[in-house]
């Protein structure tokens, strides 16, 4: 397609954006009639009219007529008008998710033989163009491994009944592109759609109780059986598409590199709730979920495998499956929850009724052995029995179609659906290690040791065959659940196979002994076991979470000091010595700045890669990042891209957590292409890791940020940490207290009942900062560090200018840096701080705020040379610029309703009413900004 052609299909394809935009604007607005009145959709217009033109064109004048037009709302009505800005945006976000699908479509068929960057094809494409080997190719693809984490961080705020319309909304806009449609077809659509947005209108947004954690694993389920089931598989059959086409000479069966995991049901982390029960039904539901869509697929192929004897013949090898089927399964056809198949000469039905009674008997112990699938490896025989059946009589379209894809799931699925982290804070573990040694005569009191005693006393007991519990002796609450947790483990890994759990985090890790102690505990339940002869067998990972600033000093310390330990070394023998360590990206952000956090984790990951090589233990890297810029939140694919190549080599794990899981997988159009560029990376990530070039910064520019990061964390933290008004400023002039009311995570939003700093988790720190339009997490104390360089020094702003336009790392800060300031609006910021008591405070510190801000942005076009920040990503920089008149209207009326709540409270009083309309704000001001925290 010539360049001209490509510039005016982009012009088409923003022009039907716009279509859907005002498609679904238009049918907003005949249901706002519907529902209110012409009154009510007036005044929605002539609010949003007035916020466009302030931004445009401000004047205190147009500032106190819009107030007052505002105050002048009833209750009903404003209700109202929040929740018609609120869908507003709701229905915004479904036109541009349905957008990104149209662009991808529409490339694909009107792009001739160019081949869409970032794809999987275009990487496939590139090893060939650069003379990759098949075996190197080989090499790269077994080496690979991404495995994205699910979490139950409460951080999505939509319900997933409005997920669900959203979902059908979608569906219903993305046929308004299809040309064939007659115009009664495309009248009865609208009707449809009027429907789905009346049904919007009329569905409570806000959850009236927080979710339970079952809730949350269900809401997790909910990808798996909407999108992940079908299209992680079909990333695998595009990768081997593409290999055929460019190395047609190979069979290929990719190894399976790409999995999805999940903390919900395992992340015990400051949440009681999330007990060994709780993990044990977690995994029964994961099973459920895995069987169920097994079900489905077999009962599918019945339609599919009609072949007769009549007309050919089947392979002896399926023919005798049948036979041993027919002999354990037949001896009592009442019992069946499947009739088996009723013509003999269709053997591939009569095969596929037996395995389906196979699959409904799975996980039921009243069941005999031989009635049931009691591995994935069993079902995956069957399937594959069948697969060379269909080819010995050329029916091979037919198996590659349906058993390949088939096949593929189990791989990757099994019968435990997804691999579940256990995480636990490192000091409930020392609660229970101490109660335990002491009880047993061992240690009186183990939390008042060094870190060296506890280091020997720890080495010592897993070096004992001996045990250190005893079902005799009465342990606290607490204690017994952290001895339950593990004994849970060892019975998951039985019943659902060693993949059902593997690794076992431990928030703030803060030296060797945080990790040894989990080793023992797993070897109380049979999970580190050591025989006669020395041999070590684990089945469970003790996996360090390094979060905090002074965590990431001292982590490369801590492994070097337990690679030492031979109890430790034993234990990753079964891993092909190779140990996980996750990097926390939320909490050192809270703890240094967003600059400090970048710094820190980058040379933390080179340090801990030194003591890797040092000791010859391979370290795969679990990434803990957020939705949010400030908890290190980006695309999937720039995230990989994002790491030092050599650091890829043992394989990746990313969490994808909150309003990222509904955004990139709950339409399959959009989880596709998320999982394609993610591919693409991964597979250019490792080709580089295995020849990797000379990172473009030399020891100066090291040097430089090293600098720029001491100061901005003595700015950040001065701030943060020694003004002793700044917690009151945050506390009043955000809505934290009213977040924690918003009934959206089962998980509290502290980790103790207490009001510092320290407790408070780094979510609802960054979605007040959020809502309140500082954005503050993702860019404070910045400009302050760079400027500590640039000095108003030409030659150093020439230095920076090269670390941008040559230094992958500074120029994916700076981008960063620049989205954050786009998002930021320090006017509606303001506002927030009005509602301090005490405002001279609230003046000062919006000041200092307000001045880094400008700094900051100044900073950056100077950098990177722009007239205006996001110049660089102009589709992002329109969408803000949309979007903002439309956020402004929540933002003003979010401040209101805060103050008049606050002060009811303050006179010991309250109005549901009143807290209803603030957090119909803070959804609405969420899926304005596409960002909560």
């Amino acid at each position: 397609m010539t360049e001209n052609g490509m510039i005016s299909q982009k012009t088409v394809n923003n022009n039907l954006l716009r279509r859907d935009v005002r498609f679904l604007g238009n049918i907003l607005g005949e249901v706002l009639v519907h529902q209110g009145g012409s009154e009510l959709l007036s005044i929605v217009e002539k609010i949003r009219e007035m916020s466009k033109s302030m931004r445009a064109n401000y004047t205190f004048e147009m500032y106190t007529e819009y107030k007052e037009i505002i105050s002048k709302l009833t209750p009903e009505v404003r209700h109202q008008v929040i929740r018609a800005f609120a869908i507003y945006f709701q229905l915004v976000n479904i036109a541009e998710q349905n957008h990104r699908i149209r662009r991808k479509r529409d490339y694909e068929r009107t792009s001739g033989d160019l081949v869409q960057p970032g794809s999987i094809e275009h990487i496939i494409q590139e090893l060939k163009s650069n003379d990759t080997s098949i075996s190197e190719v080989k090499e790269i693809l077994s080496n690979s491994s991404l495995e994205l984490v699910m979490t139950a961080h409460p951080t999505e705020a939509m319900r997933r009944a409005v997920l669900n319309i959203h979902r059908r909304i979608a569906d219903d806009v993305m046929v308004l592109d299809n040309p064939t449609l007659t115009s009664r077809e495309r009248e009865q659509l609208r009707e449809k759609l009027l429907g789905e947005v009346l049904t919007l209108w009329q569905t409570d947004e806000l959850r009236d109780r927080k979710p339970t954690v079952i809730d949350e694993v269900k809401n997790g389920l909910f990808y798996f059986d909407e999108t992940l089931f079908d299209v992680l598989p079909d990333v695998y059959t595009e990768l081997e598409r593409c290999l055929k086409k460019y190395y047609p000479d190979e069979a290929w069966h990719v190894p399976s590199f790409l999995r999805f995991g999940s903390w919900i049901g395992g992340d015990r982390d400051g949440n009681p709730s999330v007990t060994s029960k709780v993990t044990w039904e977690t995994l029964e539901l994961h099973r459920e979920m895995a069987l169920k869509k097994y079900d489905r697929a077999i009962r599918d192929l019945y339609h599919h495998t009609s072949f007769s004897l009549n007309m050919i013949q089947v392979s002896d090898e399926l023919l005798q499956s049948i036979e041993r089927d027919r002999e354990s399964l037949t001896t009592n056809y009442e019992s069946w929850h499947y009739k088996p198949w009723h013509n003999e000469k269709e053997p591939y039905r009569i095969k596929l009724a037996y395995m389906l009674e196979k699959i409904h008997n799975t996980g039921r112990t009243n069941v005999a052995a031989e009635h049931r699938y009691n591995s994935p490896d069993e079902f995956l025989e069957d399937l594959n029995v069948i697969s060379r059946s269909l080819s010995s009589h050329f029916a091979d379209y037919v198996a590659d179609k349906y058993i390949t894809k088939l096949i593929r799931q189990v791989e990757l699925f099994g019968f435990h659906l997804a691999t579940l982290d256990i995480r636990q804070h490192s000091q409930e573990h020392e609660y229970a290690m101490t109660e335990i040694l002491n009880k047993m005569g061992i240690v009186s009191d183990y939390g008042k040791l060094s870190e060296e005693k506890k280091i020997e006393t720890l080495t010592s007991i897993l070096t004992d065959l001996r045990p250190i519990t005893s079902p005799y002796l009465h342990y606290s609450e607490s204690t017994q659940e952290t001895i339950e947790v593990y004994r849970t483990i060892y019975r998951a890994q039985k019943e659902f196979g060693t993949r059902c759990i593997s690794s076992y985090l431990i928030s703030m890790t803060r030296g060797v002994s945080d990790i040894l102690e989990v080793l023992v505990f797993a070897k109380e339940a049979g999970l580190y076991s050591r025989e006669m002869n020395g041999k070590v067998n684990c089945t469970i990972q003790s996996v360090p979470l390094f979060e905090t600033i002074d965590d990431l000093h001292a982590a490369p310390a801590i492994m070097g000091t337990l690679f030492e330990i031979s109890a430790y070394r034993a234990s990753i023998d079964p891993y092909k010595e190779m140990t996980e360590i996750m990097l926390g990206y939320s909490d050192s952000n809270k703890d240094g700045g967003v600059i400090t956090a970048n710094w820190e984790l980058r040379t933390a990951l080179r340090d801990l890669m030194a003591v890797g090589k040092k000791y010859n233990v391979k370290l795969k890297f679990f990434h803990g990042r957020g939705g949010a810029l400030g908890r290190g939140g980006m695309p999937l694919n720039r995230s990989i891209l994002a790491q030092p190549v050599d650091a890829l080599g043992a394989g990746v794990k990313i969490t994808e957590q909150g309003e990222v899981l509904s955004s990139r997988y709950s339409m399959k159009g959009i989880a596709y292409r998320s999982l394609d560029q993610a591919t693409n990376a991964l597979i250019a990530a490792s080709k580089l890791s295995r020849q990797p070039k000379a990172d473009p910064s030399d020891a100066s520019w090291e040097t430089i940020m090293s600098g720029i990061s001491t100061q901005s964390m003595i700015k950040y933290q001065d701030l943060i940490f020694r003004d002793k008004d700044f917690m009151e400023f945050f506390k009043e002039s955000t809505p934290l207290p009213e977040i924690g009311e918003l009934n959206i995570g089962s998980r509290p939003s502290k980790r103790k009942n207490s009001d510092s700093f320290d407790d408070l988790r780094a979510i609802p720190w960054v979605f007040s900062w959020t809502q309140s339009r500082y954005l503050m997490p993702a860019w404070y104390a910045a400009g302050t560090g760079i400027q500590s360089y640039y000095q108003d020094k030409p030659e150093h702003m020439q230095v920076l200018q090269q670390m941008y336009a040559e230094w992958p790392f500074f120029q994916s800060m700076i981008d960063n840096l620049q989205l954050a300031i786009a998002k930021a609006d320090m006017i509606i910021a303001k506002l927030y701080g009005s509602m301090m008591k005490n405002g001279s405070i609230a003046e000062r510190i919006y000041n200092m705020i307000r001045e880094e801000y400008e700094l900051t942005a100044k900073l950056i076009l100077q950098i990177t040379g722009q007239k205006e920040i996001l110049d660089n990503v102009p589709v992002i920089q329109e969408s803000i610029r949309l979007r903002n008149p439309y956020v402004d209207p929540l933002s003003y009326m979010q401040v209101e309703l805060l103050r008049e709540l606050r002060a009811l409270r303050e006179d010991n009083q309250d109005d549901q009413s009143l807290l209803r309309e603030v957090l119909l704000t803070i959804n609405g001001i969420a899926a304005g900004l596409r960002n909560t925290g």
